[in-house]
């Protein structure tokens, strides 16, 4: 495909993978290919891993860019009993005592042409020479465009017409769900709250000849780095490698107010009224990177009664004197969800039912119309 091929909308990962999910549990649709389209580290191959986890069915991952024709198609054979040649379809392919699963060719567009031939044929057909796949198999691809700045050969009608296709683009709610779920670094999770447009800046690093940008991928492994025992200077070194150096040295330009801004622990220990006002943060970045470093230590009924009590006294910003003007009560809204949500995931939602704090906060809500 030349140029922009997508005239189907964007949807996001978490969109994708529901469509999936339901695909696979419908048996006819099942046997139809789906082809995921997006931009390096969207999160495609997770995604694929996810649905297959869901079902509880086994996953063959081919990575088509580290593979040769004859992996795919077998080795071939004399068979002196026969009388001819036979071909021997590859280990990793599924078996008739293998009945249901998702076979994933990733990397699809970017694929020596000989090899495609082959994966083609287990899109099309469900078969390679005389393998066949067996009926409860799933057949998903993905790969990048050519306008996604990666390498990409061009996908025939003839294939693109035998698929589902999936545009799957970043949306930074759905990241931050994931991150969340996922456990990433809070100081990543608060900066991209506040810097959403950086979660994917491939397009504006490409336009500058840049080869090295952020990506959802790179932000992850920033999370890795920030999480590790490196030492500071090893840390900077990791993340400019990881997502360029201008991208960096906002990153940690920002990290320094998130860190400044806002003492996790010493708000989790600090008794609640006027002492916790006292150590409350006074920027955005630090209100997000309080949020997030709270909901990180949420991992007991004290911590998250405690870290409900924080919440709902962040009004208590705007009373302070030289207080500057900041989206408190959004703030507010945002980790009270976003600590309920965990808490549904965790168990601990009877926690928040039991929890003064919140009560408190639903009645403001209530009172301020904003209830439900």
């Amino acid at each position: 495909m030349l140029g922009n091929p997508m005239n189907i909308p964007p949807i996001s990962i978490s969109g994708a993978k529901a469509a999936l999910i339901e695909q696979y549990a419908d048996a006819t649709l099942r046997r139809r290919a789906s082809m995921l389209w997006g931009p390096r580290g969207v999160g495609k191959s997770s995604v694929v891993r996810q649905v297959a986890a869901h079902f509880g069915v086994p996953l063959v991952d081919l990575r088509l860019t580290t593979i040769e024709p004859v992996d795919i198609r077998g080795a071939i054979y004399a068979d002196d009993v026969q009388g001819k040649t036979v071909w021997f379809p590859p280990e990793f392919l599924p078996t008739a005592d293998q009945p249901a699963g998702i076979l994933f060719l990733d990397e699809l567009t970017a694929a020596d042409q000989r090899l495609q031939i082959s994966a083609y044929s287990l899109i099309l057909d469900r078969r390679v020479g005389h393998y066949v796949l067996p009926d409860g198999w799933q057949v998903v691809a993905a790969g990048n465009a050519s306008f996604h700045g990666a390498v990409s050969h061009d996908m025939g009608t003839a294939l693109a017409d035998r698929m589902f296709h999936f545009n799957v683009q970043t949306a930074i709610d759905a990241f931050l769900a994931h991150a969340v779920a996922m456990g990433f670094a809070p100081e990543v999770m608060a900066y991209l709250r506040v810097r959403p447009d950086k979660l994917d800046d491939t397009q504006a690093q490409l336009a500058a000849d840049h080869l090295i940008g952020a990506s959802p991928r790179g932000w992850e492994d920033v999370s890795n780095v920030l999480k590790s025992r490196l030492s500071e200077s090893a840390r900077r070194v990791f993340v400019q490698g990881r997502i360029g150096a201008a991208n960096a040295a906002e990153f940690f330009g920002v990290l320094r107010e998130i860190q400044a801004g806002a003492d996790v622990l010493a708000l989790l220990a600090a008794k609640p009224g006027k002492d916790t006002a006292a150590l409350l943060p006074h920027s955005l970045d630090g209100l997000y990177g309080m949020t997030y470093g709270l909901l990180a230590a949420c991992t007991s009924d004290s911590a998250l009664a405690r870290a409900l009590e924080i919440v709902e006294q962040l009004p208590d910003i705007r009373s302070q004197a030289n207080a500057p003007a900041l989206p408190v009560r959004e703030v507010q809204t945002l980790a009270m969800e976003l600590m309920m949500q965990k808490a549904l995931e965790t168990g601990l939602e009877a926690t928040i039912m039991d929890s003064p704090a919140y009560h408190r906060y639903a009645e403001r809500r209530r009172k301020d119309g904003l209830a439900g």
